[in-house]
């Protein structure tokens, strides 16, 4: 394999700014900002704007749309049949 081929691969702090939600994980990603993690440590910082803390689909707090009313709405509007 050739040398410096590859990014460097590294443990990298996201963290989630809406809701204050932070993980540590390995990534790739660059960043010029850096945090101190629980370990004493210091990683780089990738600041996110949707985690799994706060996107609606994990969280429950999803709502669902009626579509089949809007179906039924649209044909009986234009005469369509099923």
């Amino acid at each position: 394999m050739k040398p410096d081929t590859h990014p460097e691969y590294r443990p990298v702090v996201f963290k989630d700014i809406s809701c204050d939600y932070a993980f540590l994980t390995r990534s790739t990603a660059k960043s010029s900002e850096t945090i101190e993690w629980e370990d004493g440590n210091e990683y780089p910082l990738i600041k996110i704007e949707v985690s799994s803390k706060s996107h609606a689909f994990f969280t429950g707090k999803q709502s669902l749309m009626d579509t089949t009313g809007k179906v039924d709405k649209f044909r009986k509007r234009y005469g369509l049949s099923k």
